[in-house]
């Protein structure tokens, strides 16, 4: 049978018995610098539940001088691989005592520095940027005023610190795997040129055919936006310029699936005349018709780590951020040629 409310506003300490912890740890479970199992963690949190606990967070903030609440900033809030990386962003802030102020920076560095200075306005504790545009020298001064985590590139400084994946080894990974099926005309839908992500791949894409001394073909390579609409445009180009090509390789999984309706509408069937391979395994990736093969990025794990290395550094606490590795997850979409 469940122990009754306290008649009364509950206590941490109230909570803390309840839960067979001490008041301390539930204060940092609260604030979110408790290392602490699962079990422990949901103890906590049930029996916050239990007991009608509301910590007042207004209260709290003028103690420490915090608001409790994280700016993040995506750069396309309609985007499937930016709302996987915000159910880990999600996900790390549960329990935390802390809520998101989510705006877009459209790839835009001008636009990006107004989101930042509007986040600062409204005195955020911290901030998250999802990728981005802004160079290094504006994200540290603005890292000057309050703490930053920044995903799609190195950064180490104070108050400041930035990961990302390898890109160049995905795309090295997909286009090895065609290669391995047998096919030397690989087309590439690239992404925008301005985009580290984007120019990464492209290596990665130049580097596999070198070592399997196919020769770099220009005309095989058709520059996209990351968006699906991209790769239908990619795909028509290429066959209304008589390009052949047994593969592609498109930059991004958006992409890939532009270009598998531009082959579908050509009566072009996929895997038997062209293999696919994308980038990112999106979701709806593995419900493609057929599932595609892609590169994982571990988008959900990007989010949860960005925003945990966010909140340690927030109370001072710097620690190495590490998220899985790029794999490439081999479907239906390649066949050997």
């Amino acid at each position: 049978m469940n122990k009754p409310a306290p008649a009364g506003p509950s206590t941490l300490i109230d909570v803390a018995r309840e839960a067979g912890v001490s008041p301390s740890t539930v204060s940092r479970i609260l604030n979110g610098t408790a290392r602490v199992s699962d079990d422990k963690r949901q103890a906590v949190l049930k029996a916050i539940a239990r007991t009608n606990f509301a910590p007042n967070l207004m209260a709290q903030g003028l103690k420490k001088g915090r608001t409790h609440t994280i700016g993040i900033i995506v750069q396309d809030i309609s985007s499937p691989f930016f709302d996987e990386t915000l159910h880990g962003v999600d996900d790390g802030l549960k329990g935390t005592g802390y809520a998101s102020v989510i705006v877009t920076g459209h790839w835009s560095a001008l636009e990006e520095a107004d989101r930042i200075r509007l986040l600062l306005a409204r005195k955020v504790d911290g901030i998250v940027l999802l990728s981005g545009s802004l160079p290094d020298d504006e994200l540290l001064h603005f890292a000057t005023q309050r703490p930053i985590v920044v995903t799609g590139r190195a950064l180490d400084a104070p108050n400041a610190l930035g990961f990302t994946m390898d890109n160049e080894h995905g795309a090295w990974l997909a286009v090895r795997h065609l290669v391995e099926l047998g096919h030397r005309r690989i087309a590439f839908v690239s992404g925008p040129p301005s985009h580290a992500d984007a120019s990464s791949r492209l290596r990665g894409y130049r580097r596999a055919l070198e070592e399997a001394d196919i020769p770099f073909d220009p005309k095989l390579v058709v520059e996209g936006n990351f968006r699906e609409n991209s790769g239908v445009l990619a795909m028509n180009y290429l066959y209304d310029a008589g390009t052949t090509f047994t593969a592609v390789f498109a930059a991004n999984d958006q992409s890939a699936y532009g270009a598998r309706l531009a082959l579908y509408r050509r009566g072009v069937h996929v895997p038997d005349d062209v293999s696919l391979v994308g980038f990112d395994d999106l979701p709806g990736s593995a419900f493609t018709t057929p599932p595609l093969t892609t590169v994982r990025q571990p988008l959900y794990d990007i989010g949860n780590t960005a925003i945990t290395a966010l909140l340690r550094l927030i109370n001072g606490d710097r620690v190495p951020t590490r998220v899985p590795p790029v794999e490439l997850v081999v479907r239906e979409t390649t066949k050997r040629h």
